[in-house]
Formats: C-alpha cells, structure tokens, sequence
C-alpha cells in the first residue's frame, strides 16, 4: 500500500468539473436505514438566576423543530437533488407527529416509517442562549428492536431495495441496528448488487459492520471501533495508516473514508491513500456535518463518480453546514458557490 498522497488539487479547472457533475445527483435513488430523531432548539437570552434555584432562568425567544440523526441525511440527500426512501422505526406519539411534519416539508416520504407504540420517538431539546447550550432533553430508549418491529423494517428494506442506486446505513446506537439485521442487509445488498455504505458508530466493534462497501468513520470512532490505542504510535500520519488500514481489514470494506475535522478527510481504496482538505470559511456547529458527508457521498457513488471527487464534493458540503447552526441541509446552489470561492 501507498503512503499518503499529497492534497488533492483543487485548481479552477477541477472547481469547475465538480460543479458540473453535481448535475448527476439529479434523481439518483437512495435508500437510507438508520436511527432518526428531532432535534427541537429553545433560543433565548439570560439575564437573571432564578430566586428558587440557582440556575439560569431562560427568557425564550423563539423555538425551533428540525430533522435529526438519519432523517437530517435524507433531506441532504433530497436538497443536493437525489431522490430518497427513509426506512426506521418510531413511535407512536407527537414526535412521530412532528418528524412527519418535517420530513413533508422538507420533501422526503415518510412511507418507510414502522410504528412501534413501546418505544418513543427520539427528540432532542436543546435549551441555548447565543451559541451556549445551557442543557439538552433527550426523550428517547436506547435498547434493541422487538423482534415484530425489526421484521417488519426489514420486510420494508425487501420491498424497497430493487428501486434504489445506494444504501446507506445510519447507525446512532439508538438500537435499530443490530448485528442480525446488519448480516440480512448486507446479504441483500450482495444478492441485489447493490453498493451499500455504513456511518458507524464507536460504541460498536467494527466487525459489526462486517460486509460492508464503505465505511465512513470519523477518527475517534475509528479509534473506537478498532480498539487501536494511538499512544503507541507516534507519527500522526503513521496513526491514520494504521487505522484507516486496520478499519478495512476487519470490515472487509473495499473502501474507508476517515474524516478528520479541519484536517479534511483520508480516503482508503484499492491500494491506494489519498488526503482530501477541509474547504470551510467558518466554523460555527459541526453538528450534521457528518451526515451531510455521507448524503454527498452516496450521490456520488451513485452518480458514478469517483470516489476522490464525490469526498471532494462532500467536503465542500460539509463546509457550507458548518457555518449555520444546528442540522441543517446543503443546497446545491449553497454548494455551487461553496466550490467557486472558498479556498
């Protein structure tokens, strides 16, 4: 295997070709599986503690319901112009409400959706004054599917997977995924020849994941997902080798791509190493960030593209949604000007 490939160029002419081929995206098919969520933000300011306790005392200002987890992937996957089918499991309650209110808005089906009555809807409040969060509500159960609620997503993955270009597995440890249902996708996606790509999660062991096309891990969670212990390694460089190569092992995935924060992203594929820059002109929340990345991603395989483009196109992305706060989608007029100016 190669060492690292310096920076990809990112001159004009290749600017240019990259706007151009996000016109490919255009109703390329998406089936995404994952945990989804609402992520609901209290905005306000704080002027006084509060004479019964002392805590802050909020003066709200004005509230806000967005699209969380994997449903923040398929609007990303619908704002960058493909088209997508959401598959999860909620519950049957006002957040179910709320999360198919926004995804209506944001024009992604909520046809894939089971109901399971036992299990509620994961939302997450967060109470912010500025740019501070002052605390955050979770109303959500971490545990495993029942066994009638997982038969029935996967009957909807059955029903669903022949008139898709990519899966995308969503994993936020919510409990959708298990490793039998992981095993069945996988051997689906085999039998249908279908490409199918995985967001991990670090409270997983990576053989979880075994099967897979792609593998999108941030650093700590390959980390995690690994059980390497970078102290023993002392060149950063060497530690991103040694990661991203031990990731592809025992995933059996042809291809990892490593992100990296500011330090942009390490693509692992056929033999190859190549380090893709971070293209941000502010950093205000990376929250969302990483689904935006695997959304651009997926509509790039499917595209055809490259792999090296459809990161360079996702980094970009990314760099638009950092910029705003909370999760929010990237426009392809967003990410056109994202391409043409920032550096």
């Amino acid at each position: 295997m190669s060492n690292f490939i310096q920076p990809l160029n990112v001159d004009a002419g290749v600017r240019a070709s990259l706007i151009e081929k996000i016109s490919l995206f255009k109703n390329k098919k998406i089936l995404v599986v994952g945990d989804v969520g609402v992520d609901e933000y209290i905005l306000g300011a704080v002027k006084r503690i509060s004479p019964e306790a002392p805590v802050p005392v909020l003066d709200v200002e004005s509230e806000d319901k967005r699209l969380g987890l994997a449903a923040n992937v398929a609007q990303n996957v619908v704002s960058l112009g493909g088209q997508v089918k959401l598959i999860s499991v909620v519950g049957s309650d006002q957040g179910a409400e709320i999360l198919q209110s926004l995804l209506k808005q944001s024009k992604v089906s909520s046809e894939g959706l089971v109901y399971d009555s036992s299990r509620p809807t994961t939302r997450k409040t967060r109470i912010m004054s500025g740019q501070h969060h002052l605390v955050r509500i979770d109303h959500e159960v971490r545990k495993s599917l029942s066994a009638s609620s997982e038969a029935q997503l996967f009957a909807v993955v059955e029903k669903s997977i022949s008139d898709c270009d990519v899966v995308v597995l969503e994993d936020y440890a919510k409990g959708l995924l298990s490793q039998t249902l992981v095993e069945k996708i996988v051997a689906l996606c085999k039998s249908k020849n279908k490409f199918l790509m995985v967001d991990p999660h670090q409270t997983k062991f990576a053989e979880f994941y075994k099967g897979v096309d792609l593998i999108k891990p941030n650093y700590s969670e390959a980390l995690a997902l690994t059980k390497i212990h970078e102290d023993h390694i002392e060149n950063p460089a060497e530690r991103v080798l040694t990661v991203g190569r031990e990731l592809q092992k025992m995933t059996g995935a042809k291809q990892v791509v490593l992100t990296q924060g500011q330090d942009g992203m390490t693509i692992f594929s056929q033999g190859e190493v190549t380090r893709v820059p971070t293209f941000a002109r502010k950093v205000f929340d990376v929250t969302g960030a990483g689904d935006t990345v695997i959304a651009a991603i997926a509509l790039g395989v499917a595209a055809g593209l490259p792999l090296t483009e459809a990161c360079m196109i996702a980094n970009f992305a990314a760099g638009v949604v950092v910029g705003k706060v909370g999760c929010v989608p990237c426009e392809v007029g967003e990410l056109i000007t994202s391409i043409k100016t920032v550096s």
